[in-house]
């Protein structure tokens, strides 16, 4: 967040600044560094505040900074240079920190994780790992790969559901305009008529003068529905209980493990190609999983460390496919365990990929068709006692 600090130089010279920090702490040792005396420091109201937004994106920042190292610069000099043309207060703040923990000594990979909000432990695992062997672009170069890909994956996904979510809301507003609003003025007009409708006909006008006798009510009733749904589904998501839900569906729970599969290798992939062994991978991976896979990582990860080759416990803790599992061998056999993983990952996304475009084509024609049969079969009963009247009349 962002304090409000009045400073006193060695001069004697009385200032003032803005400076973004973790706690009122590490705001006075940045002032403090730059050798100024702080007078009083107060914290800025609606400042930025960790976990209420990212301060920056770590991809772009991942990015900007590898093309400063691959341009022959220093870590402190391209994060110097960052800082220089950055204009947003909280990004200026997150690199000055940055900078002031280098500055002091301290390793790169050390400054990254007292930001865990900005900077997950994946993030500062690979640092640590190319700190070791003094390649951090690659290591950039790796993480900015394995979040495109899952970015990639992220936004078919995405893309695949938007159309049919459209499709559902102007079907639904039209159905419920219909329902809410033409079926009660239809009721009113055959209600004086003294005509025996058709049965379907009559259920639907007796709707339409309830409807519109509790107009108010059925639209607080289905405003509170909605919002129980939606609290519902997110509490659902915050929980995992909503991945465990569509897991038991019998199409969509396959593809859903097939994803966090992929997820998982493409991950491990990444770690152990920087150097990372198989056991402090696997512990890192796991806050990113869903509970299903976490448990069965925890004891992958305990039959390696007895001794079990990689795809013999994953295989006993349900974290492979027969094709994923073949693949592992060979890596265990060619002792290149991390490009196998990606490829297991690759493999993966291309079955993600594929069946989502064959669930697209095959899903919003038929939805189309509902919503087409639903807003038709209203509009016929509203017009069957009319055409009723039309054939007597001829």
């Amino acid at each position: 967040m962002q304090f409000d600090v009045r400073t006193l130089s060695p001069d004697m010279a009385i200032g003032h600044m803005v400076v973004d920090g973790r706690d009122e702490a590490d705001a006075r040792r940045q002032v403090e560094a730059r050798g100024l005396f702080v007078s009083s420091i107060n914290p800025v109201r609606g400042a930025f505040k960790p976990g209420k937004g990212k301060a920056l994106s770590l991809v772009l920042f991942s990015q900007e900074l590898l093309a400063l190292l691959n341009a022959g610069l220093g870590i402190v000099e391209a994060l110097e240079a960052l800082l220089e043309k950055e204009a947003a207060p909280a990004t200026r703040g997150v690199l000055e920190r940055l900078l002031a923990g280098l500055r002091e000594g301290q390793r790169f990979s050390t400054v990254l994780s007292e930001q865990p909000s900005l900077f997950p432990p994946l993030y500062v695992g690979i640092v640590k790992a190319a700190e070791g062997t003094s390649d951090l672009p690659r290591a950039l170069a790796r993480y900015i790969d394995y979040q495109q890909r899952i970015d990639t994956v992220r936004a078919k996904i995405v893309s695949a559901a938007i159309y049919p979510c459209i499709l559902l809301l102007v079907g639904g507003g039209v159905s419920m305009f219909l329902i809410g609003y033409v079926v009660p003025r239809f009721a009113e007009v055959y209600q004086g008529a003294g005509r025996n409708l058709p049965w379907m006909s009559q259920v639907m006008l007796s709707w339409g003068q309830f409807a519109g006798a509790h107009t108010g009510a059925l639209f607080g009733g289905l405003a509170l529905a909605i919002g129980a749904l939606v609290f519902f589904v997110r509490r659902l998501a915050g929980s995992g209980g909503l991945l465990r839900l569509l897991g038991r569906l019998p199409a969509i729970g396959e593809r859903i493990r097939i994803y966090e599969l992929s997820r998982l290798y493409l991950t491990l992939g990444m770690l152990t190609e920087g150097g990372i062994t198989i056991v402090q991978a696997i512990e890192t991976v796991q806050g990113m999983v869903s509970a299903n896979v976490k448990s069965g990582l925890q004891l992958a990860r305990q039959a390696v460390e007895a001794g079990l080759p990689l795809s013999t416990a994953f295989e006993a803790n349900g974290l492979t496919t027969p094709i994923s599992l073949r693949m592992l061998r060979v890596g265990e056999r060619t002792g290149d365990m991390g490009p196998m993983l990606t490829q297991s990952a690759a493999f993966y996304d291309g079955e993600i990929s594929r069946w989502i475009d064959r669930f697209t084509r095959t899903f919003e024609p038929l939805l189309m068709a509902g919503i087409g049969l639903i807003v038709g079969a209203i509009v016929v009963l509203l017009y069957m006692p009319i055409f009723d009247l039309a054939g007597e009349m001829s």
